[in-house]
């Protein structure tokens, strides 16, 4: 019996891609104003900026997603000043983005299902901690939620096992009585299969071509079939 349901955030609670457009342009909008670059320029300062700090931090941990370290490389590469602009092009991406983003289609019905059979809900993701709860309560899903996990917190991201080992603490539950639900196959998928969890897939409203060795939900709006492919992934 599942006792636990586990969600990624990005692109699996809502549409990351999709509101990630929207943030760039306020940061370029930005960028264009104060520094006179055009969108091209922005964009390569961007990229060559997050080369940078992700060479820096080295390792797999929640810093690499850190836009203020981005943002402090890109002001620095413009030779700009710090002070203002890295806060201000900090808050023009994030606000936009969050502002954007909007509940992948059914999940606040799907999270009410399982809270009314008394199913715990998680949430275990890679990035930093005050970003993601910012997401939650703008996507009007923190009511759900009884614990978080961030690679922040954890110290490595998915799929490390002691990621994984940290959400079954939280879970308070084993590992067969847990699932995981995320966009991405290896990080959140066989992070968690070979955690002895359960991992399903989300293919974010699009039917998946081949076949699957483990559970795949294309949408969240019939519970239901959310609940019975959790039976299901019990019995195999």
């Amino acid at each position: 019996m599942i006792k636990t349901v586990i969600f990624d955030i990005d692109n699996t609670l809502y549409d990351y891609d999709k509101s990630h457009i929207p943030g760039m342009k306020a940061l370029t909008d930005y960028c264009r104003s104060e520094f006179h670059l055009d969108e091209e320029e922005v964009l390569a300062c961007y990229d060559q900026a997050m080369e940078i700090t992700n060479r820096r931090i080295g390792t797999d941990t929640a810093a690499i997603h850190s836009r203020m370290l981005r943002f402090q490389c890109m002001t620095e590469l413009l030779k700009q000043p710090l002070f203002p602009h890295v806060e201000n092009m900090y808050h023009a991406y994030w606000d936009t983005l969050i502002d954007h983003a909007q509940p992948s289609p059914g999940i606040l019905i799907l999270m009410e299902a399982l809270k009314n059979r008394h199913i715990r809900i998680g949430i275990g993701t890679d990035m930093t901690a005050s970003i993601q709860y910012k997401k939650l309560l703008k996507l009007g899903l923190a009511p759900y939620i009884d614990f978080i996990v961030t690679s922040q917190e954890a110290g490595v991201e998915k799929p490390h096992p002691h990621f994984f080992d940290l959400c079954l603490e939280k879970a308070g539950c084993l590992p067969e009585e847990c699932a995981f639900v995320g966009d991405n196959q290896k990080k959140d998928v066989k992070g968690a299969l070979d955690h002895g969890m359960t991992g399903i897939w989300y293919s974010q409203e699009k039917e998946p071509e081949g076949t699957f060795d483990f559970p795949v939900i294309v949408s969240y709006t019939d519970p239901e079939e959310f609940l019975c492919l959790l039976k299901q992934a019990v019995r195999r």
